[in-house]
């Protein structure tokens, strides 16, 4: 028997058709066109669903199951997803219209951060965990925790958004109308930002830094600019992604603290810089763990499924690991 794991996102929805051992055979995608009627991004999960299975040569009667990972808010039961502002859905019936358009019993969503990490552990770098919480990266700060071998998602299914937890009082400004959430400092968005602060101060005080003459030639500010200038030996940049790894280290800490996880995953367009940030934040998470020179400690490593995870964890909810 085969399953379907489909990604929803903001920009593309992307279909892959995956086998038991978890390898995608097929994959396509479409653009999401979010702003469009919600129907019309059902059917046309649909109609990839239908190109995963034909260009395999299986019918429907092979899949086991259809997984969606969505932004926002989900209620399993109900087939809705309940709020996405990505999307601009609001208690729509995802299952009960995929229902009507594809012939499988069993059809599941999930947030897609959840999705995310559900992948990880069963096919990526969380493979044989019970007790895994993902970090994503991004554009915000996603999380995923599975907890005894279960996604956690806390009674309402709201559960797990890490990055909107405090972690500077009266810090910047958040998207959730909080000041100094994780997400604020911790994301690409707050690295850029501490980047164009830096640079800011260095042109003020005439501080020369290389981060300018990488600016210029990428014609903006990017997650990889300080970085790029701390390797190339800028005092200024090593300034930003030791403030960065601080902020990060902290936010860490607080769920190892929190959940005592057996392993703590970074994902999203942050974790390219590889075991070189594995190795900074370990001692510094260490450092504020309780416990830690006592007990075993969570291991922190980078996730490894990348832009398949979503389509992994989906395509897999509705299993239950082994024990």
């Amino acid at each position: 028997m085969y399953r379907i794991g489909v990604d929803l996102g903001g920009t593309n929805i992307v279909v892959g058709l995956v086998n038991e051992k978890f390898e995608i055979l097929s994959k396509k995608s479409t653009p999401t066109l979010a702003e469009r009627p919600n129907e019309e991004i059902v059917t046309d999960i649909a109609k990839l669903c239908k190109e995963v299975c034909n260009e395999v040569g299986i019918g429907f009667d092979m899949i086991a199951s259809v997984g969606i990972a969505t932004p926002g808010l989900v209620d399993q039961e109900s087939g809705e997803v309940v709020y996405s502002n990505n999307i601009k859905m609001q208690k729509f019936p995802m299952i009960p219209l995929l229902r009507k358009q594809i012939p499988v019993a069993e059809i599941y969503l999930e947030n897609d951060a959840n999705a995310a990490a559900w992948g990880e552990v069963v096919a990526g770098a969380a493979k044989g965990y019970r007790n895994v919480i993902m970090v994503t990266l991004g554009t915000g700060v996603g999380g995923g925790i599975v907890a005894d071998g279960k996604i956690y998602k806390g009674f309402n299914s709201a559960g797990g958004e890490l990055g909107h937890t405090v972690i500077r009082v009266d810090g910047r400004p958040c998207t959730c109308g909080r000041r100094g959430c994780w997400e604020t400092y911790s994301s690409a968005t707050g690295l850029i930002r501490t980047t164009k602060e830096k640079l800011e101060e260095c042109e003020k005080a005439g501080r020369p830094t290389k981060m300018t003459d990488l600016v210029a030639e990428k014609g903006r500010i990017t997650g990889r600019t300080a970085f790029d200038a701390m390797r190339a030996g800028d005092a200024a940049g090593a300034e930003v992604v030791d403030e960065y790894v601080k902020y990060l280290a902290i936010g860490l800490a607080n769920m190892v603290n929190i959940f005592q996880p057996n392993i703590l995953l970074i994902g999203g367009g942050i974790s390219n810089e590889g075991q070189s940030l594995i190795d900074r934040l370990t001692p510094e998470v260490k450092k504020q763990t309780y416990g830690a020179f006592y007990a075993p400690n969570s291991e922190i490593h980078m996730a490894t499924l990348r832009n398949d995870a979503g389509i992994i964890g989906a395509a897999a909810l509705g299993m239950e690991l082994a024990v």
